[in-house]
């Protein structure tokens, strides 16, 4: 019961991100953000590939970032991104009105 109270506050807070923040969707966008230092925290989907999601696990060591594993599947993090297709990874740029860069830190 914990983890769905979880993922409904992170969901929630992902959702004011997307409207108050500054947020990119999607590996290539991700990459590049963060090879440029813009990125403050890296949210994956749990079915996203391994071989991506150890990518983005080595460039966010590298770059001293947060990464959160999100339980849910692409499709899960898109819809709770507010879009109607998959989405893989999303890399927050500005959290805005949201307080998710404290909240799943601790």
């Amino acid at each position: 019961m914990p983890k769905k109270i979880a993922t409904e506050n992170i969901n929630a807070k992902l959702g004011i991100v997307m409207r108050s923040g500054k947020a990119l969707l999607g590996l290539t966008q991700t990459l590049k953000a963060i090879r440029k230092g813009m990125v403050k925290m890296v949210i994956v989907s749990s079915n996203c590939p391994n071989l991506r999601k150890s990518m983005l696990e080595y460039y966010c060591m590298l770059s001293k970032t947060q990464i959160y594993h999100y339980t849910g599947t692409n499709i899960d993090l898109g819809a709770a991104c507010g879009r109607y297709h998959r989405v893989s990874c999303v890399s927050i740029i500005e959290a805005g009105d949201s307080d998710i860069l404290t909240a799943v830190s601790s």
